[in-house]
């Protein structure tokens, strides 16, 4: 199968290709080359995984908290030991 690269650099995957590796619009896909220099087309990793952009870190975990106390009670304790 041959296709042609379009002046953005861009290529259609063939539909045949698309249907064995599952590929739908909007699927993301990860490009890797071998040790024989050949462009290898890889599904991407599910989300969550490496490779994904990375959350906030607090926003990971804002709202997790388990703590019953409110900030401020919090604070007069940790500050009654100073």
């Amino acid at each position: 199968m041959t296709t042609t690269l379009t002046s953005k650099g861009q290529v259609t995957i063939p539909k045949r290709i698309r249907d064995a590796m599952h590929l739908v619009p909007g699927a993301p896909v990860e490009f890797s080359v071998n040790a024989a220099g050949e462009v290898v087309l890889h599904p991407a990793r599910p989300a969550g995984r490496a490779r994904t952009p990375a959350r906030d870190r607090f926003d990971a975990v804002r709202g997790r908290a388990d703590v019953p106390w409110r900030t401020d009670e919090l604070m007069k304790l940790l500050r009654a030991n100073d």
